[in-house]
């Protein structure tokens, strides 16, 4: 099974994709872009994002709110572009579902997450620069936690075969319920080409704002992880 896109050319500065990284931790507050710390599976930093929005738009829109998400490397240079326009976010309005567009470097798209419209089930297609559907996102009826992660699995496009997840980490009941820090873990298969594993990452921010930025407190904080 061919997961894999058209080219192996590797965007400069993703080269730490080619290992496995785990953890996306948001730094977040109301009235505020997010900020983002990602790390590989060892703990260490490698990426930081933050996001591109306007007040008006951050309060206004809500978590449905269009943005620029910014991903600089830890000599500062940006590396990863997303692009979410202003979407629908309700499965009765399956001609105005959620996208998002990656870009690596900034300008140059490399994939694309579009919404599959389902009833009740989060559903999306992760497509390659050439917009080919590659795999598929699905994620669990219920999103809520209630004391364990929360998977969206990543699967062939046939549905068949599971070869990674997006995972909401359960971080205890305590910081769940007192602090707006989320964690997320990613997993994906190591010959994956560099593009999609992009692709994916920019599919975790996506999943992020629409299924986990509305239960967040409204209080700016800062949290280590």
């Amino acid at each position: 099974m061919d997961l894999s896109t058209t080219s192996y050319e590797s965007p400069p500065g993703l080269e730490y994709l080619l290992q496995q990284f785990e953890f996306v931790e948001a730094i977040l507050g109301f009235e505020t872009a997010n900020q983002y710390k990602i790390k590989d599976k060892l703990g260490q930093k490698v990426y930081y994002a933050i996001e591109d929005s306007n007040f008006l738009t951050r309060n206004c829109c809500g978590d449905n709110r269009p943005f620029s998400m910014r991903i600089i490397d830890n000599s500062g240079h940006e590396v990863i572009t997303l692009q979410r326009p202003l979407r629908c976010d309700s499965c009765f309005c399956p001609c105005c579902l959620q996208k998002m567009e990656v870009q690596a470097p900034p300008g140059v798209p490399i994939g694309y997450i579009i919404q599959t419209w389902h009833p009740c089930r989060p559903k999306f297609t992760v497509q390659n620069e050439e917009k080919q559907d590659v795999l598929k996102i699905i994620g669990p009826i219920i999103t809520c936690s209630f004391g364990g992660n929360v998977d969206f699995e990543i699967k062939s496009l046939d549905e068949a075969f599971v070869v990674g997840r997006i995972s909401k980490h359960w971080s205890g009941f305590l910081k769940e319920i007192l602090t707006d820090v989320d964690s997320f873990g990613i997993q994906f298969p190591l010959d994956l080409d560099v593009k999609i594993k992009a692709v994916m990452l920019g599919a975790c921010f996506l999943i992020d704002f629409m299924f986990f930025e509305s239960s967040r407190g409204q209080r700016p904080k800062l949290r280590l992880w």
